[in-house]
């Protein structure tokens, strides 16, 4: 049987070489495939295999002092999931353009916003009225799946969060509870410290993502709609009551199928139900004569 792992620990790496190394090298030993980024904050891995291949890592990699507390989630999948295995050492392990910025110490980020676990983000919305949700994601992930009135910022990549945040836009917010958050936790982390370096006086962060949330609540909570993921899945439910929130980029109607734009220098993740999906082109690219479109 086999299953997928996500997990993330900001710890300091003194040689972020010596350890992809090790990664790497523990991995193949599994068999394991997926993707990993190391930087000298720490280490982000998402990993698909057998089970007992992947409790073996699992042991393994809390070995290392470091990583001694890393929470691994576990997820339906396996090694099909994805097509090979990729070890890097990046800048960062999630590319915000502040790795100057971000600090790091033996107990993870410094500065970070306030962890509440699911049953703490009801406690909060139940005590007061001006509890303000905030999406840590891309804008894309937020069209099929959010929380209820959600702000979802003007980010393509997580690089636009800075000048999202350095903009005057949620200058009304800065004084208001505001829960970040994301799909598994890791980019909350970084955004709840960048939050606060720039005035947002009470931050809190959802401890464990959606993905946790999911769990403890499915349906049933704040949530609305479908989860997208980055591997060949693209959207997880958490139950058979979950809604379709996402608008079919050509016809207009509910769904939470995500495609490609089959224009190559196009590639947009889109959203199209499946009465539409022998339109493989984004309406953009469905404008443009046929010269100018690459397509496999």
């Amino acid at each position: 049987m086999q299953k997928i792992i996500l997990y993330y620990k900001f710890a300091p790496i003194n040689d972020p070489e010596a350890v992809r190394l090790w990664q790497k090298t523990l991995c193949i030993a599994h068999n394991l495939t997926g993707r990993i980024l190391i930087s000298k904050h720490g280490i982000n891995g998402t990993l698909g295999g057998d089970i007992e291949d992947l409790k073996a890592y699992v042991k393994e990699t809390k070995n290392y002092a470091g990583f001694k507390g890393t929470q691994f989630k576990w997820s339906d999948g396996g090694r099909e999931n994805f097509p090979k295995l990729s070890v890097k050492v990046r800048d960062e392990i999630v590319s915000f353009g502040a790795a100057e910025e971000l600090k790091v110490d033996e107990n993870g980020v410094v500065g970070g916003g306030t962890h509440l676990k699911p049953e703490e983000v009801h406690e909060l919305v139940q005590q007061r009225d001006d509890v303000v949700f905030f999406d840590g994601r891309n804008a894309y992930e937020a069209k099929v799946g959010k929380f209820k009135d959600a702000i979802v910022p003007d980010a393509r990549t997580s690089k636009d969060f800075l000048s999202e945040l350095d903009s005057d836009k949620y200058d009304d917010i800065k004084d208001k509870p505001v829960v970040t958050y994301c799909t598994g936790g890791i980019r909350c982390e970084i955004l709840s410290s960048l939050m606060k370096n720039r005035g947002f006086k009470e931050v809190y962060q959802m401890d464990g993502g959606i993905v946790k949330y999911g769990e403890k609540y499915a349906d049933d909570g704040l949530w609305e709609g479908s989860l997208y993921v980055f591997d060949d899945r693209m959207g997880v439910k958490f139950s058979d009551k979950a809604k379709d929130i996402g608008d079919c980029a050509h016809c207009g109607g509910k769904t939470s199928r995500y495609t490609n734009c089959a224009n190559l220098t196009c590639n947009d993740l889109i959203v199209v139900c499946e009465n539409c999906a022998e339109k493989t082109l984004c309406p953009n690219c469905v404008k443009l004569p046929a010269s100018e479109l690459a397509t496999a």
